[in-house]
């Protein structure tokens, strides 16, 4: 039973890095022809604020997984309708929007459950 929740322990954290690398990922449009190297450089780091601010919270969760789970599906689900929202004026299509949240938001919400569930286990034994 414990190797299972030893297993269980890595999950969560290799799942939120993958959704934070993907996240990450949107913040390579800021790299176009015709702007300056600084432009460029400055309109990255303006991208990935959301990434630090997810790399934070993963931070927190590392340490204390049941603070950081909360912290994770707050995110997740807190998001969700601004996401939903600006992504329904840009498409025009209810459906599109959702699933857009599915793809961004849902994964946290799910990596903040999995940090509450391993914290939960590990109190258990």
């Amino acid at each position: 039973m414990k190797k299972a929740v030893v297993g269980f322990h890595w999950i969560p954290r290799v799942l939120c890095i993958m959704a934070i690398l993907f996240v990450s990922m949107f913040a390579l449009d800021s790299f176009a022809p015709g702007l300056t190297i600084w432009e460029q450089i400055g309109g990255f780091l303006i991208h990935l604020i959301p990434t630090f601010i997810l790399l934070a919270a993963l931070f927190v969760a590392w340490n204390w997984e049941r603070i950081g789970g909360i912290i994770l599906m707050t995110i997740g689900l807190g998001l969700s309708p601004l996401v939903f929202s600006m992504n329904w004026h840009r498409t025009g299509s209810i459906w599109v929007a959702l699933g857009i949240v599915l793809v961004i938001n849902i994964p946290f919400v799910m990596v903040g459950a999995l940090f509450i569930i391993s914290n939960y286990l590990k109190k258990k034994n």
